[in-house]
């Protein structure tokens, strides 16, 4: 196994969509042959799966209050959040390393965390359904996968002072969640610091990622690794996998199940998505959401949208609705019309 480090030109990468890319350009695109591992930071993020509906899962008024990015992943699991006091880690395969690797075997993966962190004074680790790590019987840790031809990540998070209160905050209990799409399965978390021994407790989260890769690797300074540094080349390509797709309110604000449509709009009170399908003329599925105003009453107006036909007048007639009026507001006519029936530009 080889360390891939992750920092650009020397310096730490925290933006949650770059970093969430790069596992993509590794095993789409570098295609390093062997076992690699990669373990950054990010900034306040909600990190949601591929198959799950972001209305759903999010509270967008806490997202924009507390400047929390939204970021979308190509792999499956639920939605967690990120924060500068946890440690996320990938695992990057491509061909057959000779290690007892195996795509879909998560205990492979987590055996080298959880043997470095009982290094550092936590005992009881296990891995609880399948694919979360967890202390004391608590969830510190959630994996999930991917898999593209003979290469594959495999990682997750590592929690070490997350601010739990945050994370409660920007994720929508169960009690508020309708959606189509793969349910979060919100469970009882904990953070290690508490669990570790005294001399890994003070740690800022770059020092605890540091001596964590250090008993990971069995080495005393992080020099002493086989490292891969990402490079300029490397760099150029992320960049242009970011513009191309993963940078873009489409795929993280508008890739959900059930829809085939995304636009947003910027009104006076806020920014409103919209998602939704078009089947021979008419509006199959809707979904407005956003900050605009409270998403119970985004979801009634996006229920009155549903059947119409895909015209100005028909769209017009509801939105001048004086019900809809006193969600939406007069200014959001016409930009939403202009939305829903222009057609969307050529991105690629």
């Amino acid at each position: 196994m080889f360390l891939i480090d992750t920092n650009r030109q020397g310096r730490v990468v925290t933006d949650a969509i770059v970093n969430q890319s790069i596992d993509n350009y590794l095993v789409n695109d570098l295609k390093l042959p062997g076992h690699g591992l990669m373990m950054y930071v990010n900034q306040p993020a909600v990190i949601l799966g591929i198959n799950q509906n972001v209305m759903a899962e999010v509270n967008f008024p806490y997202l924009a209050e507390n400047q929390v990015q939204l970021v979308r992943r190509t792999s499956g699991g639920g939605a967690v959040y990120h924060d500068k006091r946890n440690l996320i880690f990938e695992h990057i395969i491509n061909g057959d390393p000779q290690d007892g690797s195996k795509f879909g075997d998560y205990s492979v993966f987590a055996a080298p965390i959880l043997r470095a962190l009982k290094d550092m004074g936590v005992a009881d680790l296990a891995i609880s359904g399948k694919s979360n790590l967890v202390v004391a019987g608590r969830k510190f840790s959630g994996m999930t996968m991917f898999k593209n031809g003979d290469g594959y990540a495999a990682g997750g998070t590592i929690m070490y002072d997350l601010n739990v209160d945050a994370a409660h905050q920007a994720l929508l209990p169960s009690s508020q969640r309708q959606h189509k799409g793969v349910a979060s399965n919100r469970v009882p978390i904990t953070n290690l610091r508490q669990y570790l021994a005294p001399a890994y407790r003070d740690l800022d989260i770059q020092a605890f990622k540091e001596a964590l890769l250090c008993h990971i690797f069995n080495v005393d300074r992080l020099d002493q690794i086989e490292t891969y540094h990402l490079n300029d080349r490397d760099w150029e390509i992320i960049d242009q996998r970011l513009d191309d797709k993963y940078r873009t309110d489409a795929w993280n604000y508008g890739a959900n199940p059930g829809y085939r449509e995304y636009r947003a709009v910027v009104l006076p009170q806020g920014r409103l998505h919209l998602n939704f399908t078009i089947h021979q003329g008419t509006f199959r599925n809707m979904a407005l959401f956003g900050t605009v105003a409270p998403a119970e009453q985004l979801s009634a107006v996006a229920d009155r949208l549903v059947g119409l036909p895909v015209t100005a007048e028909a769209l017009t007639a509801v939105l001048r609705d004086e019900a809809v009026l006193q969600v939406l507001g007069n200014a959001a006519v016409t930009p939403i019309v202009t939305a829903l029936t222009t057609e969307a530009p050529d991105e690629g």
